[in-house]
């Protein structure tokens, strides 16, 4: 989007360009918004508000604002948060004295603030609900000034941001107050995605009147902490994608409390005080109000998520007690619902229209079949026609299959074995760490999970794997298929001539022709190594739903680095993987 201070008009959208955002999603890599859906954006706003000159949309959106049009007043009012700060904000009133609810829409973590999700607001207001989107603090497009100084995009919020702090729960209750003010609700609900949904479920539970009725919270965290850093491993890329992703200058969209956390996460330091700043920001902290304010919460995230891993938001899930629901999904943050909230798809877009559905019964009381639905609803990697059911997420998993590590494999001579039959201690295994491998996560954060959702996975040529820079375990051709349902879990005994070094391990489904589908994966550093001695550890890879086909071939990679994570490992040490009893490297497999 170009600088406000030009007077640039707003170009038509074709019904090509829409086509693309639904097949491709919103983002052309992970720190960009494609600018069709800005443009989209922009087109709809300057529709609705008069300021279009020409005919911006193709015929199905000209429509769809007609009809807002006529049944709601729009709104761009700003906002004055406690301490003064102006946040941006958009309403769509519906007409008449009949009391409707509302539903308030925190933006997301993007340049581009609430504007990207107008089409979203445009079908909750069909639905029957006001509409009040708002960008949260510090979020949005802000431009330097010839001689100096910045001036703000009019979706930009003012202040700096609090990445879900206290003071976004404040304003969003501030929010709540403008709501009652100006659009007189009946109920109240929440939805966001991404930052927005963590803010969502924040202000839930800390607003001092509970006032909010219902909760959607799409590619969604529920322990920030752990979704930063976990496993003494930081998910610095992450990070280093959020932090370019803010709209301006870091020393402006921050301030020197937050700078800091960010270079103490960064740099490594001081992570005591960067885990409780995480965890103050945390709805998994407040899972207790949550539960006595008995608020219904709808959650989703997916399989391959880089900003916000699963894992983290499943054991969110299992302490709410309220109504609550969880989809999983293929793909990485933002894939499912990024779309389907901003542009018309080709079919319902089911994340999207699942969320609204839950809206629909807690907060417009529709008798429409959610309290019949199944807790967790999990879509199967990478066939997006199977969702499966289960009434808890302890019950995604019916059984366990314990994978002993060996010292050869049947199938691939260059590698150790995976077998059910028996343990082999004894064995060992060695690499020299410190160098990127073929074998990592993802090529790039969204854009990797985002061809998973659109039906392209990444595969991986596992005969390229360096098998001098990385550890490989692998199965013989499976006699029969395996459902994996729910957490593996590794446990391995490590040595290294450094005092310190990171794992990163990988479960890759391999197929006859050696090509391979990655099923997940998780890092571990372990760090005050005594240089030569054992250290054994147990952890828990991220949760998955993957069926393992007959005939194909189950692979552990270990390796000392990925892109997404920091590591300890020192480049050229040695690292050996090693079997001292009947326990101490195996592979506990959920299936279902």
């Amino acid at each position: 989007m170009s600088n406000p201070q030009e007077d640039d008009a707003v170009s038509p959208v074709t019904a090509a360009q829409v086509r693309h955002i639904a097949e491709n999603g919103l983002y052309t890599s992970p720190t960009t918004i494609d600018p069709a859906a800005a443009g989209l954006a922009q087109a709809l706003i300057a529709t609705l508000d008069g300021s279009a000159e020409q005919p911006l949309l193709p015929a199905d959106l000209q429509t769809l604002t007609e009809q807002v049009k006529a049944k709601a007043s729009i709104g761009f009012p700003r906002i004055t948060a406690h301490d003064g700060v102006r946040l941006s904000a958009h309403t769509i009133k519906l007409n008449g004295d009949e009391p409707r609810p509302v539903v308030i829409v925190p933006a997301g973590w993007t340049p581009f603030g609430w504007i990207l999700f107008e089409y979203a607001y445009l079908q909750l207001a069909l639905r029957g609900y006001h509409v009040l989107a708002y960008t949260p603090r510090g979020i949005g497009l802000t431009f330097p000034v010839t001689g100096g100084g910045y001036v703000d995009a009019p979706f930009t919020s003012g202040g700096t941001i609090d990445v879900a702090g206290p003071l976004d729960w404040a304003d969003g209750s501030t929010v709540i107050d403008y709501a009652q003010e100006h659009l007189n609700p009946s109920r109240i609900a929440f939805l966001g995605e991404s930052y927005g949904s963590g803010i969502s479920q924040l202000v839930a539970a800390h607003d001092p009147a509970g006032r909010v009725d219902a909760v959607v919270a799409l590619s969604t965290w529920g322990d920030l902490a752990d979704s930063l850093y976990q496993n003494d491993t930081r998910h610095e890329a992450a990070v280093k994608a959020l932090i370019a992703f803010t709209g301006g200058p870091e020393a402006r969209k921050f301030d020197p409390a937050t700078r800091q956390i960010l270079h103490d996460f960064l740099t490594g330091q001081n992570l005591d005080d960067v885990v409780a700043w995480g965890k103050e920001r945390s709805p998994h902290s407040y899972a207790d109000e949550t539960n006595a304010r008995g608020v219904p919460t709808f959650l989703s995230n997916t399989w391959h998520e880089t900003l916000f891993p699963a894992g983290q938001v499943v054991r969110h899930f299992e302490q709410l007690t309220a109504p609550k629901h969880l989809n999983l999904w293929i793909g990485d943050h933002a894939a499912p619902e990024g779309a389907g909230l901003s542009v018309p798809c080709s079919g319902p877009n089911v994340p999207v229209e699942e969320a609204f559905a839950w809206l629909d019964h807690h907060v417009l009381g529709a008798a429409n079949g959610v309290p019949e639905w199944s807790p967790v609803r999990s879509q199967v990697m990478f066939t997006p026609s199977v969702r499966e059911d289960a009434p808890s997420w302890s019950e995604v998993t019916t059984g366990t299959e314990q994978w002993y590590l060996t010292a050869t494999s049947e199938a691939a001579h260059q590698d150790g074995g995976l077998v059910t039959t028996a343990p082999e201690p004894g064995w060992k295994r060695e690499f020299t760490a410190g160098r990127l491998t073929d074998a990592v996560a993802v090529d790039e954060i969204i854009k990797t999970g985002q061809a998973e959702w659109q039906g392209n996975p990444k595969t991986y040529e596992t005969d390229k794997f360096d098998r001098q820079h990385l550890a490989a375990w692998t199965s013989a051709p499976l006699p029969a298929a395996r459902r994996v349902r729910g957490v593996p879990e590794l446990t391995l005994t490590v040595r290294s001539t450094a005092t310190e070094t990171t794992l990163v391990a990988y479960l890759f489904d391999v197929s006859a022709d050696h090509t391979a589908r990655i099923i997940t994966h998780e890092p571990f550093t372990f760090t005050e190594l005594t240089p030569g001695e054992n250290r054994t550890a147990v952890w828990r890879l991220q949760p998955a739903a993957y069926d393992l086909a007959a005939e194909h071939r189950l692979m552990l990679v270990l390796t000392s680095k990925d892109p997404l994570y920091s590591d300890a490992s020192v480049a050229d040490s040695t690292t050996t993987i090693t079997s001292v009893d009947d326990s101490a490297a195996r592979l506990v497999l959920p299936l279902g």
